[in-house]
């Protein structure tokens, strides 16, 4: 039987002649998954590794609808590429843009998010105010937070574009206290790997902890594994995240954050969402509360609070805040933190969006809108700020792609974009970290 690769070449041989199969390209932009993206045959070839301005060679493979190219050569380099500096990079999934440098990369960010807004969602960029992009001194060594998996005894990350699992003895990427973690626990989690579905890390300082997220019940051994490894290595504690019911905990494994000042001091817990990069972080923080611009008394709502990472930033103005969430062990963190607080901040477990509406439907009136999705966004947002009878919305988002859709829905119900900032969360990665705010029509 063929493999996989086998089939691929028998089928690019019935698309292109032989001579095409390899070919020289021109590289135009890149696309918001990070890779090169020329013109072959009229078509868009995407080509990983890829950077505008060069001119590569390719083995063209045809993946379904779209066209891809493995690169080969690049024969015309960009005055942008420079070495990478991790051995591992043409085969770990982590930093796809290490072959990059940094000012294109934030470049490059914010082309693929106003090209987004452009396209998904009619808003051109000079309807807005693009504001100055918010970067991180501390361009390697950055990533406080990992999620990993567990193979062979080791940790690994997802492969580029692909599942394949690579193991990492050590991360650049990561700040030091993580990275000398990786091969340790590892060996220690060893005897977990049949049952672990993935492994989370979190380091504070000089302190870590993890989490195991487990596919059954937890079971003893399970629990003397992760002791044992906590002990041995001197870690803070451990989560063990069983499929149903609450996590078991040894030791503390909850980890301080850095907080603005006059805000509540937060908590991090390694199962429960975290961003993973503290100086970024501080930094979107400050841009929330600036665009939100929140006075003393006015109500606001915050959809996908999480550990209350905004939430104590804005209430600090004296805002009154109701914050959801859907996930306990995140309220649980931001509860701990209210302190002298709490008059000003309601948390609410629910489904965001849920929420929102029995608050719509309730009556109760809000001066602004937070949102803080996932990845995918916040797909039913609709009406909902024009219902809630809020005068702006402030939209923090990490895909580009939802973003747009769900501006597109915010402008079709009548809310106005005013601007929008690159936060670069995520150094040496095509990931995106953007804010964009709002303000009803008739509002300003």
């Amino acid at each position: 039987m063929p493999t996989r690769l086998e089939s691929n070449r028998r089928r690019n041989a019935a698309v292109f002649p032989a001579s095409e199969v390899r070919i020289e390209v021109s590289i135009d932009r890149l696309s918001k998954s990070g890779e090169g993206v020329g013109k072959h045959q009229g078509r868009s070839l995407f080509v990983d590794g890829a950077l505008p301005g060069e001119r590569v060679l390719v083995e063209v493979e045809a993946a379904g609808k779209l066209l891809r190219g493995r690169l080969l050569e690049v024969r015309a380099p960009s005055p942008d590429r420079r070495p990478s500096s991790c051995a591992l990079s043409e085969r770990c999934g982590g930093c796809d843009w290490l072959h990059l440098r940094e000012p294109a990369q934030r470049e490059a960010k914010l082309e693929i998010i106003l090209s987004a807004l452009e396209h998904l969602a009619g808003i051109a960029r000079t309807e807005l105010a693009v504001l100055p992009s918010r970067r991180c001194e501390r361009q390697m060594g950055y990533r406080r937070r990992a999620v990993m998996q567990l193979r062979g005894g080791r940790l690994c990350f997802h492969g580029r574009r692909s599942h394949d699992c690579v193991p990492i003895q050590s991360c650049p990427a990561m700040v030091p206290r993580l990275s000398e973690l990786l091969g340790p626990l590892g060996s220690k989690l060893a005897k977990l790997e049949r049952d672990a579905k993935a492994v989370h890390l979190l380091s504070a300082g000089d302190e870590a902890s993890f989490a195991v997220l487990l596919a059954s019940p937890v079971r003893p051994a399970q629990l003397e594994i992760c002791a044992r490894a906590v002990r041995d290595l001197r870690l803070r504690g451990a989560v063990l995240v069983p499929p149903e019911g609450r996590p078991q905990i040894i030791g503390d494994p909850t980890l301080p954050d850095a907080a603005e000042q006059g805000s509540a001091p937060l908590l991090m817990r390694p199962d429960a969402f975290a961003q993973a990069n503290a100086e970024a972080n501080a930094a979107l923080r400050r841009s929330v509360v600036e665009r939100l611009a929140a006075r003393p008394r006015e109500r606001i709502l915050e959809l996908y609070c999480g550990n209350g990472n905004l939430t104590f930033a804005i209430a600090a103005a004296g805002a009154e805040v109701v914050a959801v969430d859907s996930a306990a062990s995140s309220l649980e963190l931001a509860r701990r933190c209210a302190g002298s607080a709490s008059g000003r901040i309601r948390f609410v477990q629910g489904e965001a969006i849920r929420v929102a509406e029995a608050l719509a439907a309730e009556g109760p009136r809000f001066d602004a809108l937070v949102v803080d999705p996932p990845r995918k966004g916040a797909p039913a947002i609709g009406s909902l700020p024009e219902r809630l009878g809020c005068s702006r919305v402030v939209y923090v988002s990490c895909d580009p792609a939802a973003l747009a859709r769900d501006a597109r829905q915010l402008r079709e119900t009548g809310f106005e974009p005013i601007a929008l900032q690159l936060i670069d969360m995520f150094p040496q990665t095509r990931h995106a970290e953007a804010l964009m705010s709002f303000a009803r029509q008739g509002s300003l």
